[in-house]
């Protein structure tokens, strides 16, 4: 019998991994609303952690606690990028949104986020909504990505994929020497929020687009706006599908030892978080030639949307800043380029020297809040 080596605890990650690091952990529940929840701050060392409330219905407990680890370091290197003075959190709610989500349960998820005085700020994630984090206010101030009604942003998917696409320009002008996607094939794996705003950002600029997602009434809908676009039949058939650039814009885990040998694209550049599946995909992608747009740096157009919220929302203002992705993502090529990395590799060493070269401040303690 073949020896397997244990599998990695959720407490020994936390404690002990390199992917670890977390200042604090908390883990909520309710038992009236039927909430169980995980908050995971992963910094403060550049402000209060800043990162979206997930919905989503987890295999296991311990599946969830794992996400939110992940989704929270991810939110600290994703704010440091992005020039932010905000750490890295993210809130995770286990249940099935179509089914679980109560006015109940999302006020006394908001109850828990405001027992922590401020070090984490919440906003939207998959499976929450704008008029969830309505209901959420009710209970916590340090809420953001509620509606222009509330005070409010409104919805940050429209910076989200206006970044991702600023995220391309800067890699068709590293592969091909102009910031334009016009005449280039691009695959997008996921239309929601985000997706279907960055189909109109790429048909805009002149590309081929095609599309797939698990929900057919997401592929209907872009189609009947925009009949031009192609549709392919599942991930594994778009990937295939002779491309310039793959987007994978659904959940996490989409660049792994299956897809990465398959790709036709030559470039990634996408709106999912974590879309390395495990260390070392960031090398694969590299030694088959193909430029890895790091997903935190291209995606973080949402959370400056959000984080402007917290100071009276400007939506010019935000969108300069998320304009700026062009120019971080350019940096961060020309870093790999000049130290014989990955991109991936390059992004992380300069957010954790901002990280790094800043001490917590007590300022932030209380941010204001619109």
């Amino acid at each position: 019998m073949t020896d397997v080596p244990p599998r990695e605890s959720v407490v020994s990650k936390l404690f002990r991994s390199e992917q670890g690091g977390h200042e604090q952990v908390v883990l909520c529940q309710d038992r009236a609303s039927g909430l169980r929840a995980v908050i995971a701050l992963h910094s403060t060392a550049l402000g209060p952690g800043l990162g979206g409330t997930r919905f989503f219905p987890y295999p296991s407990d311990d599946a969830a606690v794992e996400d939110a680890l992940n989704l929270a370091r991810g939110m600290s290197y994703k704010n440091a990028l992005a020039g932010l003075d905000h750490g890295g959190g993210k809130g995770v709610i286990i249940g099935d949104p179509a089914t679980d989500k109560t006015p109940e349960l999302l006020r006394a998820y908001g109850r828990f986020v405001a027992t922590l005085g401020g070090r984490y700020v919440t906003a939207c994630d998959v499976g929450t909504y704008v008029a969830d984090m309505d209901v959420v206010a009710t209970e916590n101030p340090w809420t953001t990505g509620r509606s222009p009604q509330n005070g409010g942003a409104g919805d940050s998917s429209v910076l989200t994929a206006y970044g991702v696409f600023q995220g391309m320009r800067a890699s068709a002008r590293t592969l091909w020497g102009e910031p334009t996607l016009a005449g280039r094939r691009v695959g997008i794996a996921g239309i929601g929020k985000v997706g279907h705003h960055l189909v109109e950002h790429l048909l805009a600029d002149g590309a081929t687009v095609v599309v797939t997602d698990v929900r057919a009434e997401a592929v209907a809908a872009v189609c009947e706006r925009h009949p031009g676009v192609e549709v392919a039949d599942g991930t594994g058939a778009l990937i295939r599908a002779g491309l310039d650039v793959y987007a994978p814009c659904a959940l996490g885990g989409a660049l792994n030892d299956d897809t990465v040998p398959v790709l036709t694209a030559t470039v990634v550049c996408g709106a999912a978080n974590n879309q390395l599946a495990h260390p070392g995909v960031e090398k694969d992608l590299a030694d088959r030639g193909i430029l890895y747009a790091p997903d935190y740096v291209v995606n973080a157009g949402g959370v400056i949307q959000v984080a402007d919220e917290l100071h009276g929302f400007d939506f010019d203002r935000a969108r300069a800043k998320a304009a700026k992705i062009y120019d971080t993502t350019l940096a961060i090529f020309e870093r790999a380029a000049a130290d014989g990395i990955p991109p991936a590799a390059a992004a992380d060493r300069l957010a954790e020297q901002r990280m790094a070269d800043r001490t917590p401040a007590e300022s932030w303690l209380r941010p204001t809040v619109a």
